[in-house]
């Protein structure tokens, strides 16, 4: 079957079931849901994203009401949510997609909720489901060397989203996916080498487009069969006949990841690593050499050296690393001005020697071995994974380290609190209301 037919019965699947009968589930998509809402929060507090939100309100008054953003009309609240929750690359991913599926579904799911006045269980059931056709389609439609992830599959997540909230049946949620596969852009990942932060631009686009894109086929413009298949051919350069959708009936949200580090998961293997080597020593003064042995993907996405901007730190595996040794920790702080120009951090990240580990590219193992002095420590698994699972109590510790600064720490851990235990039939927009400033 072709990837539009095993679509099909996908969406079928997911818009004919209740996603949170399954208590693993329900819990799942509310522990996604409140870290990337911590995310977004403590997105839209940095002065760039605060400075667009601002912008937007004035070019377009609204009425969607983000925590710490004036008023939005629905279309600029998702694009400032997909903006502001990826700011400090906090949030979730699934490896098999090798992206972020949830993200750009809840940055739809969360302003159009707000907007059309659902309940939190209806707005999770869209996540879900979001997460769900995504993270499919994602594991089929690989990008292209040079593309960034972020704006091209998990535009199709927001589109799921938006066409549950919206009502729409199995044919014209199908019908929006396909319109959406016929303008997705090329998304790059240039901008990162250059430490510029257009590209946390690309899932607020890939938000508002997935609300567009429902909206219009629910009004009746018309969709392609089998664009699907195009764009992998003619944008990927896939061969998509041999391709094969997860089955129904399997929740890939199960097999997400939370973070518990501020920084690409490809960055986490050698920071867990670092944590390790600080159970024995906490002084790096002495250090004079170090060695990271890593999977391939991780070098080429993260190999960026001596950087010296956020967004290039952020995606540094040399000074994730760093950061981890002299701290014991890697958290949104270590993206300050102030600390990118630490002295201590600049010396180790110039002594890291990174190197590729060919067994653990070759198995497709995400994992890395790291060697300081007679010391060598091996981490193939960090804190987030399905068998590690973050408990509710560190997602909501991680939710009011990123939030208290912005709320206050009683007030962040009771609204984490409270997401974490309301009644599926709670009105969304009085959940969120417990964040308005």
């Amino acid at each position: 079957m072709t990837i539009s037919e095993q679509l099909t019965g996908t969406v079928s699947w997911l818009f004919e079931a209740e996603p949170l009968a399954s208590i693993e589930v329900e819990h799942r998509a509310r522990l996604l849901f409140l870290d990337t809402l911590g995310c977004m929060i403590a997105g839209l507090a940095k002065p760039e994203p605060g400075a667009l939100a601002g912008s937007l309100a004035a070019l377009e008054p609204g009425t969607v009401k983000l925590p710490h953003a004036p008023p939005l009309t629905p279309g600029s609240a998702a694009y400032m949510a997909g903006l502001a929750a990826c700011w400090d690359e906090a949030c979730e991913g699934l490896p098999r997609a090798h992206g972020r599926p949830g993200l750009h579904a809840f940055a739809t799911a969360l302003p159009l909720g707000l907007a059309r006045d659902h309940t939190f269980g209806e707005t999770l059931g869209a996540l879900v489901a979001g997460f769900e056709i995504a993270g499919r389609l994602g594991e089929c439609l690989r990008i292209r060397p040079g593309m960034h992830v972020d704006g091209t599959w998990g535009t199709f997540g927001a589109v799921a989203a938006a066409a549950r909230l919206l009502g729409l049946d199995t044919e014209d949620t199908v019908a929006a996916l396909q319109g959406a596969a016929c303008q997705i852009p090329f998304s790059l990942y240039l901008p990162i080498s250059h430490g510029a932060t257009v590209r946390n631009t690309y899932v607020g686009e890939a938000a508002r487009r997935g609300i567009s894109v429902a909206l219009a086929v629910q009004a009746g413009v018309g969709s392609p069969p089998g664009a699907m298949e195009v764009f992998d051919q003619l944008a990927l350069g896939g061969a998509p006949d041999s391709k094969a959708l997860v089955p129904v009936g399997e929740w890939l949200l199960l097999e997400g990841y939370l973070k518990p580090f501020a920084a690409v998961r490809h960055v986490h293997y050698g920071a867990q690593a670092a944590l390790e080597w600080r159970r024995k020593y906490t002084d790096t003064s002495g250090i004079t050499a170090l060695e990271l042995a890593i999977y391939g993907e991780a070098l080429t996405y993260c190999g960026n050296r001596a950087p010296a901007t956020p967004i290039q730190a952020q995606f540094s595996l040399s000074y994730g690393l760093a950061w981890a040794l002299m701290q014991g920790d890697l958290g949104p702080e270590a993206y300050h001005e102030s600390s990118l120009q630490n002295a201590e951090v600049r010396r180790l990240e110039a002594l890291v020697h990174l190197v590729e580990e060919p067994r653990f590219t070759a198995r497709n193992q995400r994992a890395a071995r790291l060697t300081i002095g007679s010391d060598t420590i091996v981490v193939d698994a960090v804190p987030g994974e399905p068998h590690l699972p973050l408990s509710a109590g560190e997602v909501a510790a991680k939710f009011s380290r990123y939030v208290g600064p912005i709320l206050g720490a009683d007030r962040a851990m009771a609204g984490a609190g409270k997401i974490l235990e309301a009644p599926l039939a709670t009105s969304l927009a009085d959940l969120i209301s417990v964040f308005e400033q």
